[in-house]
């Protein structure tokens, strides 16, 4: 069906600053988050906007009316069922009525479609206000109006108005869907970012396809650990994966480094000396876990403060080795959280590392001449890890009172042991400095995935490159421009001043915390202090 004018104004009384939602995502403490692996499927149950569980409040009605078709399509089309709003009119529903009855009843498939055809130009003349009814929203305005048909019960009282105009747009229909996603409302943000778009295809925020990190995820996890915890820990999983990664791509991610080792075990036992335990230290300084409604009330609250509201789907998950990703899917970029690592005083952390680096410099990086492969090949550009993913685990612990580097550490340290180990020695050898047997389980599984026989020693060698970025970063702190380096985009910290002279900068975004550039720098020194880090030692490895 074509949306004539689409223009979405919602109002919602009795409400507080949260907005209630449907089921979405999750991210990342030290290295606050960094993207493992994406679910297949969409995992969580279609609900739309529950007055119980979220609020939302809208105040900017006006500036509605200058939204682009494109808002309007991310909002309401459903390619992934992201924003679980179930769009509908109720005189779409009576044609859908009319058509079952048509192909039992040939004779009037005449007469159904000449009233179906009077009936939707008839739809695209109203113009005066409809009655609410009890099954859901309706809108209205100057413009022709929509039904909002709710999924859930009757019973429900709603106290919303929502009207809608705008560019016509097509809705395809809306497929099942298993994953709580959310879609936050911007009334200031009329203009939407466009991102390289995936068709279909889930990317990350640098464009590449996800094909090595869906490829490595076990397809049998859950059965395995059951396996690997009866034996006593003793077990050695075998993994299978539904669409294995080719050998040689994994060959490229199984090499390991001990560059860091040392400083990695270091910053483990200094966070050991101080808390006694990772779980007291976690307890301490990560706070409690949030439920749900409190993750969107302060993801909302952190977007409205970079200014992004609006721009971003989330989706909060459980399914989720790493604690957060920031990817694009079907165009859209989309923040997924694992609701199961969400802490209090870890979660802005995350959305630093995410939204204030990956996003940002994503962005930005779009209207810069090496945005595509072909433009950095030209010039010749160095890789963007371990930069990007180093900038971001910064971020994550930037203002901490304790800013221990502890999970980028653990991460280098527990890839370095794969590749030497066992899976059953690594858990064994991690429990120095990890108690919890699941929470090694997880550290190992990321270790050691993508591989089948996990009695063999063998690694996936990412996740080195948060503590590897994060040391070269903090080595060349002093002379490193972070506004130049979040402005350029996806670039290395080495390519940032021969870029100068090709790069667009006029309009570039960059993070609130960005903003005080003695403060930012303060907190360098505050990192390499706590994790007691010195300029000579970083000047001895990193040349």
């Amino acid at each position: 069906m074509m949306l004539e004018s689409i223009r979405v104004t919602v109002l919602l009384a009795n409400t507080a600053h949260h907005w209630e939602t449907c089921p979405a995502m999750r991210g990342h403490d030290g290295v606050d988050l960094e993207k493992l692996h994406w679910p297949e499927q969409e995992l969580s149950k279609k609900s739309v906007l529950n007055p119980e569980e979220h609020k939302l409040i809208i105040k900017n009605e006006s500036s509605l009316q200058h939204l682009s078709s494109g808002i309007l399509k991310d909002i309401f089309t459903t390619g992934t069922s992201s924003y679980n709003v179930l769009l509908q009119s109720k005189e779409e529903k009576k044609h859908h009525s009319q058509k079952l009855s048509s192909a039992h009843h040939k004779r009037h498939r005449k007469s159904t479609k000449s009233s179906t055809t009077s009936r939707s130009n008839e739809h695209r003349k109203i113009k005066l206000p409809l009655p609410l009814l009890s099954s859901g929203w309706y809108c209205t305005n100057k413009q022709p109006s929509i039904f909002l048909a709710s999924p859930v019960s009757s019973s429900v009282k709603f106290t919303h108005s929502i009207s809608v105009a705008g560019t016509s747009i097509g809705l395809p229909p809306r497929p099942k869907s298993k994953a709580k996603r959310h879609y936050f409302s911007s009334l200031t943000k009329p203009k939407q970012p466009q991102l390289s778009k995936s068709h279909g295809k889930e990317v990350d925020v640098s464009g590449r396809k996800l094909c090595i990190l869906t490829a490595i995820k076990p397809s049998n996890v859950e059965k395995e650990k059951i396996k690997f915890f009866k034996s006593d820990f003793t077990y050695n999983p075998q993994f299978e994966y539904a669409n294995p990664a080719l050998p040689n791509v994994l060959a490229k991610h199984s090499q390991a480094s001990n560059k860091f080792l040392k400083q990695s075990v270091n910053i483990m036992e200094r966070t050991l000396q101080k808390y006694g335990s990772y779980e007291k230290f976690e307890q301490a300084t990560g706070g409690s876990l949030l439920p749900k409604s409190r993750i969107w009330n302060h993801v909302r609250k952190y977007m409205v403060k970079e200014g992004c509201l609006g721009e971003i789907v989330v989706r909060l998950t459980e399914d989720l080795l790493s604690r957060a990703s920031m990817t694009v899917v079907n165009g859209r970029p989309t923040l997924t959280i694992n609701v199961s690592t969400a802490r209090e005083h870890w979660l802005e952390g995350m959305l630093r590392h995410e939204i204030g680096t990956h996003y940002f410099r994503g962005i930005n990086n779009n209207s810069q001449p090496w945005c595509n492969w072909n433009g950095r090949k030209k010039l010749g550009l160095k890789p963007i890890n371990p930069t990007e993913e180093g900038l971001a685990s910064i971020h994550s612990v930037l203002f901490r009172k304790d800013p221990f580097l502890w999970r980028a550490a653990l991460l280098y340290y527990t890839v370095y042991q794969a590749s030497q180990m066992s899976f059953s020695q690594l858990f064994q050898d991690v429990g120095r400095f990890v108690k919890d047997p699941n929470t090694r389980w997880d550290y190992c599984v990321r270790a050691k995935r993508g591989w089948t026989d996990t009695s063999q020693p063998g690694c996936f060698s990412k996740d080195q490159v948060y503590l590897d970025g994060i040391l070269q970063i903090l080595r060349y702190r002093e002379s490193i421009d972070f506004h130049l380096l979040m402005a350029l985009g996806k670039v290395s910290y080495e390519d940032v001043d021969r870029l100068k002279e090709f790069a667009v900068i006029e309009n570039m975004r960059a993070p609130h915390f960005l903003q005080d550039h003695v403060r930012y720098m303060e907190h360098l020194e505050k990192i390499m202090e706590v994790n007691e880090l010195t300029d000579q030692e970083l000047q001895d490895l990193i040349v």
